[in-house]
């Protein structure tokens, strides 16, 4: 069955019908989010050697524009997927892979955070005041991420962080839901289509491996710029401006220094 068709059926089936209660009741689409999982549409971008159907982004931007004409939550949902797993497709490991493209592991983003940043910069992505430190094989992550979609819904969180070592940039890291010690103090904060779950997620610090790291230490502000912000930019497009949450790739792109611009350029 092609991923259009997959599609066609979850959208009629499952996501249209509960659309209304969605918005209405701010009410996280997890029935809908289900059915694109089992439909294999989470693991639409996932690599075939892992068990995903090997899509891209034209695909991803096609399954997120169709379901937001019905569910802007839903839609909001699949937008901080796809550009999560578009990092972990480059960086991540097999098991996480293997998940997502199974329809079991849905993915978001926690990159903003309040406050100024190093330099004097405004603390959005690019200048995480989260800290790492590492002790052996474990790093206690300690954050404040704002603007989450799916937050204390997802089951990872593509995180960032100040780097461990280097003088400079951001490291990412695979954040496990369940880690203890992570938590969502109130949820919704307002932000984003009601039922997004948009809202905190607070490590006071969380303890994750060492090996969860994503990409090389202080390389994470590269890999957003030019990945994450690309995939926002495009799959925001897709689904109209309304649909998508402050952790989109407006507020990216706004807050972002030149070497946003430098590295979009490149690419």
């Amino acid at each position: 069955m092609s991923y259009r068709t997959a599609l066609a059926e979850v959208l009629s089936t499952v996501v249209g019908p509960a659309a209304a209660p969605v918005g209405a009741e701010s009410r996280f689409p997890r029935a809908s989010v289900t059915a694109l999982g089992r439909a294999g549409l989470l693991g639409l971008t996932v690599s075939t050697e892992f068990g995903g159907a090997g899509g891209g982004l034209p695909e991803a931007a096609e399954v997120v524009a169709r379901t937001a004409r019905l569910c802007p939550a839903t839609a909001a949902v699949l937008q901080s997927h796809y550009a999560a797993v578009a990092v972990v497709e480059s960086h991540g490991g097999a098991w996480i892979r293997g998940e997502i493209a199974a329809g079991r592991h849905l993915v978001s983003l926690a990159l903003a955070e309040d406050g100024p940043g190093p330099r004097g910069l405004p603390g959005e992505f690019w200048a995480a005041r989260s800290t790492a430190v590492r002790t052996g094989d474990v790093v206690a992550l300690r954050a404040r991420k704002h603007q989450v979609v799916a937050a204390g819904e997802a089951d990872s969180y593509i995180w960032s962080s100040r780097p461990l070592t280097a003088s400079e940039g951001l490291t990412l890291w695979a954040v496990p839901a369940h880690a203890p010690d992570l938590y969502v103090p109130a949820r919704p904060d307002g932000a984003g289509p009601g039922g997004s779950a948009t809202s905190t997620v607070v490590a006071d610090p969380v303890l994750v491996p060492a090996d969860v790291m994503l990409g090389q230490d202080g390389a994470g502000l590269d890999i957003v710029l030019r990945t994450v912000v690309p995939w926002m930019l495009e799959l925001r497009a897709a689904a109209g401006a309304e649909t998508i949450g402050p952790a989109g790739s407006d507020v990216l792109l706004r807050a972002a220094p030149q070497q946003a611009a430098d590295s979009l350029a490149a690419s």
